[in-house]
This record gives structure tokens, C-alpha cells and sequence, in this order.
């Protein structure tokens, strides 16, 4: 296929622009159905009769169906957008990210997706339907999936389909997580990923940080000892990657502690540890659940987060050599590579 796409780029370069250009309403449609013409033209930047033209050529294709209510894809175009979104890669040259990254890294699998999810937010929302693909693929059954908050693991609880049987799964948050925006919450996400799976689930309802004092009073309590040992039984973990300066501010450290933080070194931070640029430890919070520790007996190990701004706190986490896979998006994928490339001059 790269044969064929550099002939396309160097023939009819005005081909490929006009195929990125319809993935990109199509994908925009499989996110907001139904959506009106006017959204679409205000959220992709677009000038209407541009997508009024757009539309009607993929209505005539088959690929998408409207009413009063704004347009939405047909079984046709749900089934096109995936087989479309590989060529889109291939053609952006993301398969070879990916691959680069996974040999550099020594990861199982790389899933980079097209676009920067700082600037657009269905970027965000593909990284997490490529997280609920990869997640259905490494079920089995008596699997404990554990899940920490944030908005891009939130986006891989809304991408997971929903099953019509019930699973022998259980999800289980990997911390506490009370505090935070409850949309986000732990505990929220793998409820929410229960449901959708028709699994079971146990949650725990302790703070994310908490002193140390606090945290030996309520380990002493039996049922969260239980859950606890249950939780780091896990044999999936999804976890998102935060930036350290970022989370320290948005879990209430003084302006100081902060400032220390990254004086460190911290960049990154996940599972309540916040990592240096070469994976080492820097600071731990007080939480129960999960630790870094813990990531050595987990067969699946899946880090998801993207955005340019984000690339040095992934490549943070990544470089503890503990996680599995990754799920990113291409302007970080990039900005990854363009950090750990010069480190590694021998690598073609």
C-alpha cells in the first residue's frame, strides 16, 4: 500500500487531501450522530457549501443517511471509517511510528492515531475506542481489569461496546479516588465499564492521596484489605499519564511543593508515582492500590494518553520498561520519537 500512496502523493497529491479531508467528516459523524451541517462546518473549520457538497457525495456513496435531526453513518460507513482509518495511518506514516516506538521502547503493541488531541477533542475520543478495541482482544475469561481516572481512560469506558451476555470479568479501580470530578472518578469509570460489559465489579472509596497516618488506619479495615488484594490480582491495568506539574497543582500542593516537583525532574506521572524524564521515581503520593511494583505480575499493561504537550510525561512512564502497550495519538507519537531517537543514533 506504501507504494501506492507515494505514487498518489506524487501524482494527485490533491486526491489524498480530498480522502483526508472525508475521513475526517466521517470520523466527526461517528462521534456526534446525528449531527447538522452547520455543526460539522463550524467544528472541522470548513466553509458550509464545502460540507454541504461533501455530504451529498457521501450520501450518494451510501456511507452516511439524514433527516431533520443532522446526518449519521450507515452500516456501510461505520464499516469503511475502520478500514479507512488504516490507510489514513499509513498514508500519515504512523504504522511506522508505531513500530519505532514499540522496538525503542520494547513494548507489545503501539496504536498511534491520527491527529493531536490537544487541539482536537475527538482525537481523544479515538484513543480511547482503539483502547476499548485493544482491550476486548486481551479478555479472557476470570480477568480483572483495573482502571484508574482521568478523561482519556473515561473515553476508553464510553468506546467499550456493549455485551448482551453476561461476562465472567471483574473491573475494579487501581486506587482511590474520591475528590476528584466524579465523571472521572475511578471508581466511576469501572462501574461504568462493568455495565457496559455485563461484568461485575468492586469499588473502593477511599481518597487518591491521603496521609500516612490516615492510610495505615484504613488499611487495618478488612474490606478494603480485601479489595485491595483483589485489585492487585489484576491481569489488565488501563491507566492514563498525567503531567506532573499539572496533577501536583490539581491535587492541591502549595505552589512550592509543586516548584520543588519539578525541580526534581518530574514530568510525568501515573498510579501515583511521579516519573523523571528516564522512568526513575522522583515522588510518591500516599494512595492505596496499585503501585509501580505491582506492574511486574500484570500481563497487560496499557498506557493511554496523547497530545504534544504530553510527550515527555508518556515517554516518562514508558521508559519504567514495566508497561505493555501504549495508545497515543500521532502529534505525540511524533514529539516521542524526536525525544528518544537522538538517544539511539544506531536505530535506522
Amino acid at each position: 500500500m506504501t507504494d501506492i500512496i507515494t505514487l498518489q502523493q506524487k501524482i494527485a497529491p490533491e486526491l489524498i487531501e480530498l480522502m483526508e479531508r472525508r475521513y475526517t467528516i466521517l470520523r466527526h459523524v461517528s462521534h456526534s450522530q446525528p449531527v447538522g451541517r452547520r455543526t460539522l462546518a463550524n467544528d472541522l473549520n470548513l466553509g458550509e457549501r464545502v460540507v454541504r457538497s461533501e455530504l451529498d457525495f457521501l450520501k450518494n456513496q451510501g456511507l452516511l443517511e439524514g433527516d431533520a435531526g443532522g446526518v449519521r453513518l450507515t452500516r456501510e460507513g461505520d464499516y469503511l471509517i475502520h478500514e479507512l482509518s488504516e490507510f489514513i495511518k499509513d498514508l500519515r506514516g504512523l504504522l511506522d511510528i508505531e513500530i519505532r516506538i514499540r522496538e525503542i521502547l520494547g513494548l507489545e503493541h503501539v496504536i498511534v492515531i491520527p491527529g493531536d488531541s490537544d487541539n482536537d477533542e475527538l482525537v481523544k475520543k479515538e484513543i480511547g475506542r482503539a483502547a476499548a478495541r485493544y482491550l476486548l482482544g486481551a479478555l479472557r475469561g476470570g480477568s480483572i481489569i483495573a482502571v484508574t481516572g482521568g478523561t482519556t481512560v473515561g473515553e476508553v469506558a464510553k468506546a467499550v461496546p456493549v455485551s448482551h451476555s453476561p461476562r465472567d470479568i471483574l473491573v475494579v479501580p487501581a486506587r482511590g479516588g474520591l475528590g476528584e470530578d466524579v465523571e472521572i472518578q475511578a471508581n466511576t469509570i469501572a462501574a461504568k465499564i462493568a455495565k457496559r460489559l455485563m461484568a461485575s465489579y468492586r469499588l473502593l472509596h477511599v481518597p487518591d492521596n491521603v496521609g500516612e497516618d490516615a492510610m495505615n488506619s484504613l488499611i487495618k479495615d478488612q474490606h478494603i484489605r480485601d479489595i485491595i488484594r483483589t485489585i492487585k490480582s489484576a491481569d489488565i491495568l488501563i491507566h492514563g499519564i498525567g503531567n506532573a506539574e499539572e496533577l501536583s497543582v490539581g491535587r492541591g500542593d502549595s505552589a512550592e511543593e509543586t516548584g520543588r516537583l519539578v525541580k526534581a525532574g518530574a514530568v510525568g506521572e501515573a498510579f501515583g508515582h511521579y516519573f523523571a524524564r528516564d522512568g526513575t521515581i522522583v515522588r510518591n503520593i500516599h494512595s492505596l492500590g496499585i503501585r509501580v511494583n505491582d506492574l511486574k505480575r500484570i500481563r497487560h499493561v496499557i498506557g493511554v494518553g496523547g497530545g504534544r504537550k504530553k510527550a515527555d510525561a508518556i515517554l516518562s512512564v514508558l521508559s519504567t520498561g514495566l508497561e505493555t502497550a501504549l495508545v497515543t495519538d500521532e502529534a505525540a507519537g511524533k514529539a516521542i520519537l524526536e525525544n528518544i531517537v537522538p538517544q539511539n543514533p544506531g536505530f535506522g
